[in-house]
């Protein structure tokens, strides 16, 4: 019933909307994750990019303004006293005027990408016609990465549209409605090592050649020719949060581009993992990052391995092809390092190798591990890992279906975690705790009771009072430590260290098991022995005080567990207390209502209940005093 609870708590927050809990068996496992292993493309960004600021150096737009970058470029069609701007004439060795400046950028951005429109049936238009004349209503961007696709939407919205694509052509519309037809002669893609890509084309109307390129602002920066605003202002955006590009265009002559033909570039995959490291904050700011150099057999994976042991609180990157290799000669050296570095970042990972890297940890560390993933590829990782938690994103549900947590964002992870995955293991443990307690009172008194009376087989609570004492007396109370707290969820969120702590397993080991046996013998013994000790002639006195005094040491207990009182808590208490007062007179078979309507009871009952629970309160106090946990300092 408690996992239950736990379950609807993590659905129903709404800080982490469309969370859905597809396992309510494993809640309380969320609080005792040692390793959290997580896809990173897609995962961490929702592949979401929307273009919000154009730059010339001398002049900005940004969403409020791409009114005027869209007249801009309407105006270099209309006006007639302007040549066509693709056309070559007197006008370039003039200063272009801001309407031509606008458009070149415009062109810039709508011709340097790699994607690729395509035309569905919209029900009105098949494909085939679609295609033929561009419809607008059926065109659909497809291309690798986000980013491309909302610089080409972009452009469109602005008069630009990007409305054919193949291997060696592109075709653009002018806001006029003409079709413009560039033939691709060269591409080069983008990779994370030269964190840029270049197109070169050759316009058909003019057999112009123009080499355009973009890329990052720090790699571009010393490509371009240089001006004394490009730094500034990247560096201005980039302080408001926003991803920054440089695009740029060089004029070619045939000759040059034949120069230029015998280049390529190559490059691997392990840049982007290294920024993901940092835009994540796996590593701090004074933390290196090792990038494991790619081995292909035992002697360098021997001497690479060696090099990284050197290192000290260090990240490491580390490709699929190096990790296989150092997986089939070095396991347990690697594993080893591997679990001391503060963060490991995989590329290039097949999913085998994902599921295999959650059961070496598994294995190795015998620690609890989480899994994270929103694609099909992450599915055999999520479902080796003790908890799997699967984000809706752009690549399906794949990975949502497989795992035992959906949520919809990667940031909402956080508080799967940190807020229930905490609050579910600490209430879990006060539980069974509790129920432990709650059996091995009344089982202590009957062993008391029986060893008194000559170990004779007689029960010492008959019928309705052994079943109430299980459901309705102390059933509430109990099960309302399922909303108990020690911290808000704002600061279990902002110091990670609370969590930490439970790695431990302190809340529910050994030690704290022992000490509620301990407890439960002596406030069994306490209340058996008091009973005995104080009752008059008839045995139901002993009944009635005992029974009494233990249904109170059982909310009073859990009073003393309660860490953050919550209305229903208090509700669950009075209800008790209240079924059992009213109860009463129903159970007169069992116990005196007359003898506990005395004083003779009240204070024996008194007496009891105060020895067997006051030490406990004393101990709690001073405990609080002189050695507090963590999270008492935070709240104090």
């Amino acid at each position: 019933m408690g996992k239950i609870v736990y379950s609807w708590m993590i659905r129903r927050d709404p800080k982490i909307p469309g969370t859905v809990v597809r396992s309510s068996t494993i809640p309380e496992q969320l609080g005792r994750i040692s390793y959290l292993l997580t896809d990173k493309t897609g995962t961490l960004t929702q592949n979401e990019m929307v273009f919000k600021r154009l730059h010339l150096g001398t002049v900005a737009y940004g969403m409020d303004s791409m009114d005027e970058v869209q007249s801009h470029i309407f105006s270099v069609y209309t006006q007639p006293s302007q040549d066509p701007p693709a056309q070559k004439g007197t006008t370039t060795k003039v200063r272009k005027t801001m309407s031509s400046r606008v458009y070149e950028a415009v062109k810039g951005i709508a011709l340097c990408h790699n994607v690729t429109p395509s035309y569905e049936s919209n029900g009105v238009t098949d494909q085939a016609e679609a295609e033929r004349q561009f419809e607008d209503s059926c065109r659909v961007y497809q291309a690798s990465s986000p980013d491309e696709v909302a610089l080409v939407q972009w452009t469109e919205s602005v008069g630009l549209t990007l409305v054919g694509r193949d291997q060696s052509s592109m075709q653009l519309r002018t806001p006029g409605g003409q079709i413009m037809n560039f033939t691709i002669l060269q591409i080069f893609p983008f990779t994370y090592e030269s964190k840029r890509m270049g197109i070169i084309v050759r316009e058909d109307s003019t057999g112009e050649i123009t080499f355009y390129m973009k890329g990052a602002d720090v790699v571009m920066a010393g490509i371009v020719q240089y001006n004394d605003w490009l730094e500034e202002e990247c560096g201005n955006m980039a302080r408001e949060g926003l991803r920054v590009l440089v695009v740029a265009k060089k004029s070619l002559t045939e000759e040059q581009y034949q120069d230029f033909e015998v280049w390529m570039l190559t490059g691997d995959k392990l840049e982007t993992a290294t920024c993901t490291a940092k835009n994540a904050h796996l590593v701090t700011r004074n933390q290196d990052i090792h990038i494991f150099r790619p081995v292909t057999n035992r002697g360098e994976a021997h001497l690479e391995l060696n090099a990284f042991r050197r290192k000290h609180d260090c990240a490491l990157v580390i490709s699929g092809d190096s990790l296989e290799v150092c997986l089939k000669y070095y396991e347990y050296e690697f594993m080893e390092l591997a679990c001391q570095c503060p963060a490991v970042v995989c590329c290039r990972c097949a999913p085998t190798q994902k599921a295999q890297i959650v059961r070496l940890l598994q294995e190795r560390t015998g620690k609890l591990t989480c899994a994270v993933g929103d694609g099909g590829n992450d599915v055999s990782m999520i479902q080796e890992a003790d908890c799997g938690v699967g984000v809706e994103g752009k690549e399906g549900k794949q990975a949502s279906l497989a795992a035992d947590f959906s949520i919809t964002q990667f940031k909402h992870l956080g508080r799967l975690l940190m807020v229930h995955g905490r609050n579910s293991y600490k209430r879990s443990a006060a539980l069974s705790q509790f129920v432990i307690h709650r059996s091995l009172c009344i089982s202590t008194m009957q062993a008391v009771f029986s060893s008194v009376f000559y170990f004779a087989s007689v029960p010492l609570y008959q019928g309705f009072l052994i079943i109430g004492y299980s459901t309705i007396y102390t059933m509430f109370p109990v099960f309302s430590l399922v909303l108990d707290k020690d911290v808000k969820s704002e600061v279990a969120m902002l110091y990670p260290e609370l969590y930490k702590d439970l790695l431990k397993g302190r809340p529910l080991s050994y030690k704290t098991f022992l000490i509620w046996v301990l407890i439960s013998i002596y406030q069994g013994s306490i209340i058996m022995y008091g009973a005995l000790l104080l009752f008059e002639s008839e045995f139901v006195h002993i009944v009635a005080i005992s029974f009494t005094s233990l249904i109170l040491t059982e909310l009073l207990m859990v009073a003393l567990t309660i860490q953050t009182w919550h209305w229903l808590m208090i509700v669950a208490e009075l209800l008790s207390l209240s079924c059992y007062i009213a109860s009463l007179v129903f159970l007169h078979e069992f116990i005196d209502v007359y003898f506990i309507t005395t004083v003779s009871f009240l204070w024996k009952v008194t007496v009891i209940t105060l020895v067997s629970c006051l030490p406990l309160y004393v101990l709690k106090y001073l405990r609080r005093k002189f050695s507090p946990p963590s999270y008492s300092k935070l709240t104090s």
